[in-house]
């Protein structure tokens, strides 16, 4: 079984900076792609970020340059570094992660969210 545990969301002031963190754990052979997804009221999700083991990554328009996605794949730990944050960014942020482990084979698990809102 694996599970994800997320942490380092908030209420930040427009163009203040936060940081994600997203923990992995449970039976895990191998992570391949982790990364970010947010959700705003009435809108569809996003995603906002990915990272692949190898260290490539895939940011939406809407973040890049202002988002750094990273990962400590030693702690099957992915992060999400958001600065020059703006009310836009107003979300439930959910990691996910795609884990190979024995039992299941290769599947997509996620983290609970959690809340970034941004004050103007």
């Amino acid at each position: 079984q694996v599970q994800l545990v997320e942490s380092g969301g908030g209420l930040v002031q427009a163009g203040g900076s936060l940081r994600l963190s997203c923990a992995a754990s449970g039976s895990i052979l191998s992570v391949n792609v982790m990364g970010w997804y947010r959700q705003a009221p009435g809108k569809q999700r996003e995603l906002v970020a990915a990272i692949f083991s190898g260290g490539y990554t895939n940011y939406a328009d809407s973040v890049k340059g202002r988002f750094t996605i990273s990962r400590d794949n030693a702690k099957n730990t992915v992060y999400l570094q958001m600065n020059s944050l703006k009310p836009e960014d107003t979300a439930v942020y959910s990691c996910y992660a795609d884990v190979h482990t024995i039992v299941v084979g290769v599947a997509k698990y996620w983290g609970q969210g959690t809340q970034v809102t941004v004050s103007s």
